[in-house]
């Protein structure tokens, strides 16, 4: 599927209950950015651990953490910089069907051990959150890739869209029932994306044309699998006007800078080289990273996915709908 993201799969259970997040990546917190690029990564990952909380959920272990077994405690597919594309940064990320085949070796070990009758029970009472999309038309603008000139964005949108749900199917086909998944963030207004406009620092409306696009077609999806799939019950967080609102407005929502980057380097340290650990060895890091939106070019502050966290587990249907992730769990 991935979470996500780069993106992965993780999966939680505790209490007959699990959370299974695709494309989401490995990340330490803010302050350590000494730290191997190859475990590095995004930093939307805490804000599913802040969801995780809520849920009194357990730190999820790696799924290839040496000589780790015990999935009925949960565990973790991530892979940074994954899409729902295969050629998403392939050769360098585990994608999104790899990581769907390491769920099903993991659902197999669950039955092996509970056996076919409790392990069904715990896959179906399992809340299975995905988020991914946002490398597959990162990479449009940020490599030498083609692809924009051969596809229409409504063609590549429908290409994103068709392997997320291919990879949905595929777990309903399991035993997963219930899913929540973000939309996308407006990607043109991320610090990266400014910093294709670094003149004026303009919103890149391009991309972020292609996030309305997937975000329309995911409401769509998730509406005709709940018609076509008994027992498919979904959550849907609207991250884009979330986001959209801390950006506008960051002061109320305790911010100070809404489109510079706290680290990096370039127009609006919309390079990715916190750390030093990469391509780019130069870097500038902010003072005090909670006045920041987000932390480095493509990912947001902790602070903000605790704010965002907490509208994914307790949000009004105008937010999160037509269930919040409180309501999957408890249901």
């Amino acid at each position: 599927m991935g979470v996500a993201p780069k993106r992965g799969l993780r999966l939680y259970e505790a209490n007959v209950n699990m959370l299974f997040v695709t494309m989401y990546c490995l990340r330490r917190p803010e302050q350590d950015l000494v730290v191997d690029s190859a475990i590095s990564g995004c930093g939307d990952l805490w804000l599913h651990y802040n969801t995780a909380e809520f849920a009194n959920l357990p730190f999820i272990t790696p799924y290839l953490y040496p000589g780790y077994h015990r999935y009925t405690d949960g565990t973790n597919f991530a892979s940074a910089g994954a899409g729902a594309l295969v050629e998403t940064n392939k050769g360098l990320v585990i994608d999104l069907n790899t990581q769907v085949h390491y769920f099903k070796k993991a659902r197999r070990l669950l039955r092996k051990k509970l056996g076919d009758a409790e392990a069904k029970t715990l896959l179906a009472r399992a809340v299975y959150l995905t988020s991914i999309g946002t490398n597959d038309y990162r990479v449009l603008f940020t490599s030498n890739s083609s692809t924009s000139q051969t596809y229409s964005p409504e063609k590549y949108v429908e290409f994103v869209i068709g392997n997320l749900t291919s990879a949905i199917k595929e777990i309903y086909k399991k035993g997963g029932r219930k899913f929540a998944i973000p939309n996308l963030v407006p990607l043109g207004c991320l610090p990266f994306a400014r910093a294709l406009n670094p003149d004026t620092g303009a919103c890149f409306q391009e991309i972020t044309a292609l996030a309305k696009l997937h975000n329309v077609a995911l409401s769509k999806v998730l509406q005709k699998l709940e018609s076509q799939l008994h027992g498919f019950k979904y959550s849907i967080a609207d991250s884009y006007s979330s986001l959209s609102e801390s950006i506008n407005n960051p002061s109320k929502y305790g911010f100070n800078e809404s489109e510079i980057a706290c680290c990096g380097t370039g127009p609006y340290r919309g390079i990715l080289s916190c750390g030093g650990k990469r391509s780019v060895k130069e870097y500038e890091l902010c003072e005090n990273v909670s006045e920041y939106v987000f932390f480095d070019s493509g990912h947001p502050t902790e602070k903000v996915n605790q704010q965002f966290a907490e509208l994914m587990w307790s949000g009004t249907p105008n937010i999160t709908g037509p269930y919040n992730l409180k309501a999957l769990f408890e249901n």
